[in-house]
């Protein structure tokens, strides 16, 4: 009887030892894809802290993945000098994951002041006849976001871009997707996108943030109910 609680106890914990594994890899697939993504946007934010949130739950999620090495080892070995590693070091990714939501808030809240002090700037440096990293990274927001400007389309004639090259349009990726004849021309306004992209730019990295908070928060709440469970 008393073996094969033993048995059992050292299945529960190889299954935990299982989800720990399977957390550490949505971890570092999450900061990944924040990262990723990030780097479409980085001309529109000039705050490298803010992607302190993605390195650090990366970072957690590597340690959850040698957790459930060490966690395996200690279950398989009975060692009792392990299971007390392993729960120190699962204390400290607790900690770990509440420190990574406060700053996912933080940063997430300073992510519109960010793109509205260094947007109208990246914008003025667009050279569409010799696209730069900028120019690129402005083509590429207004297609994905279907934005045009900083606020509407109207923005552009203020650019630099604009008053040199004297035709009055506005960059072809300022064109809806169902205008195919479109050449940005203003005096076609209903080719063009509507919307100005500050606003969506701001809410797809405050997005984006998010998965990181969710990511942690659900995680956090997964140990907190398995600790729960073993009292």
């Amino acid at each position: 009887m008393g073996q094969c609680g033993i048995t059992s106890s050292k299945t529960v914990l190889v299954f935990l030892n299982l989800i720990f594994w399977a957390a550490a890899g949505i971890l570092c697939y999450v900061g990944a894809y924040v990262f990723i993504t990030y780097d479409d946007y980085d001309h529109f934010f000039e705050d490298v802290y803010t992607l302190i949130p993605a390195v650090v739950i990366i970072a957690v999620g590597t340690l959850l993945f040698i957790i459930g090495l060490i966690g395996c080892c200690a279950t398989i070995r009975e060692s009792r000098c392990g299971l007390a590693t392993f729960v120190i070091i699962l204390l400290l990714v607790f900690i770990t994951e509440v420190v990574v939501v406060v700053l996912g808030y933080i940063y997430r809240a300073k992510v519109e002041a960010e793109v509205d002090h260094s947007i109208k700037k990246v914008y003025d440096t667009y050279n569409g006849t010799n696209p730069d990293a900028a120019s690129r990274a402005i083509d590429y927001v207004q297609r994905q976001l279907r934005c045009c400007g900083i606020h509407n389309y109207s923005d552009w004639e203020t650019t630099n871009w604009f008053k040199e090259t004297k035709n009055n349009s506005v960059p072809l990726s300022c064109c809806k997707a169902t205008s195919s004849n479109c050449t940005g021309s203003l005096t076609h306004p209903t080719d063009l996108y509507a919307e100005g992209c500050e606003a969506l730019v701001v809410k797809k990295l405050q997005e984006i943030m998010m998965y990181v908070i969710w990511a942690a928060l659900a995680f956090a709440a997964i140990q907190v109910r398995l600790k729960i469970c073993n009292f």
